[in-house]
């Protein structure tokens, strides 16, 4: 795509964001996608985004926001779900049963500057943290109705979407729904960090983690949005908090069209086409989570773009993990 043509596209885009984001939020709001082919992954940045390739998705439905504390509140009221965070700790997976609750990981602020970039020094696993309690015992919901869930392990997030009728996105619908039209640009939004000057998520400006420049945005997690959606109208796809995605996180190129290749073994949603490679490469089952969080940052995990992607563990939550949902159309 030539400079002229891209400029074009991203000037379509912000104007197609700055009308959706006039209009009123509504949470439960979702977006039909047409589907079809686009450039997915990248060169240029992590190995495990490459290589660059084309790919196919059909037709779907996705979440214009991230899942709520409150769209989540509804569904625990109506089930009585009780999270992973909120479970007893289990002799197999948390280390001796004591009765206590197991927890989620919580960032604290380092106390030192300098020194090597280690996630020990700014994660804890806090008793008690859990999506009602996203910093602890004490801490609460208040205010933050409208904030994204987290705290949400993989199965969480799995048994809302069964509840609310839909399903967790792969990743090739995630990135073609993150990239809202534009061919190969880094951000959601185009090529510019901050086109005009104005900050278009919810992401770690500073030298993470001893530095944050907040400017008046938010410290932790955001209103669901705060920030221009993308040319999709989907908003928050970068930014604010990482989101689950259904398939398994394996280090090799991409091929061909997608199918299903997670644990579904029943169902014909996409999902990637790989070579017969190690199934498990990470030792145990990771899944692929999308879109960088409040805590990604320009020297530190620079994943706030379509294209970046990350392996976690299936029972870990944290205070920057949630999700979003789709709906697949089925073929006629």
């Amino acid at each position: 795509m030539s400079d002229l043509n891209r400029r074009d596209v991203l000037t379509d885009a912000m104007s197609v964001s700055d009308e959706v984001a006039a209009s009123s939020l509504d949470p439960g709001r979702m977006v039909r996608l047409p589907g079809g082919p686009f450039l997915m992954g990248s060169d240029d940045f992590y190995p495990e985004e490459r290589p660059a390739h084309r790919v196919t998705v059909p037709p779907f439905s996705i979440d214009a926001y991230p899942v709520t504390n409150a769209s989540f509140r509804r569904f625990v009221d109506a089930t009585g779900y009780v999270t992973v965070a909120e479970r007893t700790r289990d002799a197999a997976e948390r280390g001796p049963s004591d009765g206590a609750p197991g927890g989620s990981l919580v960032f604290r602020f380092p106390h030192l500057t300098g020194g090597p970039l280690d996630q020990a020094c700014w994660w804890s696993l806090v008793p008690g943290a859990c999506w009602r309690h996203p910093e602890g015992p004490g801490s609460d919901l208040a205010g933050r109705d409208d904030h994204p869930v987290v705290h949400v392990a993989f199965e969480d997030a799995q048994a809302y979407a069964r509840w609310a009728g839909k399903a967790l996105p792969t990743e090739a619908e995630w990135e073609y729904a993150a990239r809202g039209g534009l061919e190969g640009a880094t951000f959601a939004w185009g090529n510019d960090f901050a086109p005009g000057g104005r900050l278009m998520a919810n992401v770690w400006v500073g030298e993470f983690p001893w530095q944050r420049i907040v400017n008046g945005e938010h410290l932790t997690t955001s209103p669901v949005g705060a920030y221009l959606p993308n040319g999709y109208g989907l908003f928050d796809m970068m930014g604010n908090v990482w989101e689950w995605t259904v398939d398994r996180f394996r280090f090799h190129p991409w091929t061909g069209r997608h199918r299903a290749t997670d644990a579904r073994a029943d169902e014909t949603a996409p999902g990637p086409v790989l070579d017969d490679v190690d199934p498990e490469p990470l030792g145990e089952p990771h899944h692929v989570v999308k879109g960088g969080s409040y805590l990604s940052a320009a020297n530190y995990s620079f994943r706030y773009r379509p294209a970046a992607r990350r392996a976690q563990q299936p029972q870990v939550s944290a205070a920057h993990l949630g999700f979003r949902c789709v709906v697949r159309e089925t073929e006629g």
